[in-house]
């Protein structure tokens, strides 16, 4: 306990200190007037003949992504469009599976990247919900203000008081509050029992302190409740679902009988388009090995409608309303 208020102390100590209030960077991530963009990159070839990644594909597969989401003529271009100098920023990935965790060799890459257009070291978290989860994803954990850090949430705690919005109440923690001015949302792309998928918004359960709670019903409507806190809601500007290796069955947990190398990256700014087209991509791999829709299987992501609807707004589900570009 010592140790922990020594770091906690470290962090919220230093220049890097966010504020909640909402920035121009969430007004400019705001739900689109059109159509939703979402792009799928992807690289049949991004594997190499004994099945691992080849970095200089990946790279090349998240610099064809982003240009074409923010329709750029350079990379550089398309991070100052999320990021700008100056600011702290999360990166939020998704290790709850181990091995079936947000590739380290993506995280890497994000970073360059960032580091290009002007962020510091010290000024960028690679984070999730415990330290032994990025462990088990092959991260390291890190704590040196000199560098990139990488922590689970209990470094940090969460906050005192409660986040909340229709039927969930959460506390938040303080690496997303206090300390990350902006979150590149890094979920992957996969299968769940409960929920039926859990893509980009439900990775934002690994920011509260009782996602347990949250899985009645299929997980409706507290998982778009959760997205809706205003610490979460106004801090994401980006989502890049890792989909270079996806699971169609048996998530969450790691499963490796049930994946496929899919070989792709969905990026977007709306959690709900970007879910949806990530549904339908599992839904395809399914109807292929000879499994049941989720409807079928009694785990239909409903929330998805949800997320979309009046009340949340977080995006749309509208098939009419995603424009989806693959490059």
């Amino acid at each position: 306990m010592k140790r922990r208020h020594f770091l906690k102390k470290s962090f919220l100590g230093t220049a890097f200190f966010a504020t909640q209030s909402t920035t121009a960077y969430a007004k400019l991530f705001s739900q689109p007037v059109n159509k939703s963009k979402i792009i799928i990159s992807s690289d049949p070839k991004i594997f190499t003949h004994i099945n691992s990644l080849q970095p200089d594909r990946l790279e090349s597969l998240l610099d064809n992504g982003m240009q074409a989401f923010f329709d750029v003529d350079n990379v550089p271009d398309a991070w100052k469009k999320v990021v700008k100098p100056g600011e702290v920023i999360g990166l939020k990935v998704n290790c709850l599976s181990g091995l079936g965790s947000t590739n380290v060799e993506l995280v890497d890459i994000i970073c360059e990247k960032l580091l290009q257009v002007g962020i510091k070291e010290n000024d960028i978290v690679i984070w999730d919900r415990q330290n032994s989860d990025l462990e088990d994803g092959k991260f390291q954990i890190k704590y040196n203000n000199n560098a990139i850090k990488c922590i689970g949430n209990e470094v940090l705690g969460f906050e005192n008081t409660f986040e909340i919005f229709g039927s969930s109440a959460s506390l938040v923690c303080q690496t997303l509050t206090r300390v990350c001015d902006g979150i590149i949302n890094l979920p992957v792309l996969r299968d769940h029992g409960i929920a039926g998928v859990t893509i980009a918004m439900k990775n934002m359960f690994g920011a509260i302190h009782n996602p347990n709670k949250f899985h009645l019903n299929v997980g409706n409507p507290y998982i778009p409740d959760v997205y809706s806190y205003p610490s979460i809601k106004n801090k994401v500007r980006l989502t890049i679902c890792d989909a270079i290796t996806a699971q169609y069955e048996g998530g969450p947990s790691f499963m490796p009988h049930w994946r496929w190398n899919y070989g792709g990256l969905l990026i977007g700014t709306d959690p709900v388009a970007l879910d949806y087209t990530g549904w339908q991509i599992i839904e395809k791999e399914r109807k292929k090995r000879g499994l049941k829709s989720l409807k079928e299987a009694g785990r239909e992501p409903i929330y998805i409608s949800t997320a979309a609807d009046s009340n949340h707004n977080l995006g749309t589900n509208d098939p009419n309303k995603i424009k989806v570009i693959k490059v």
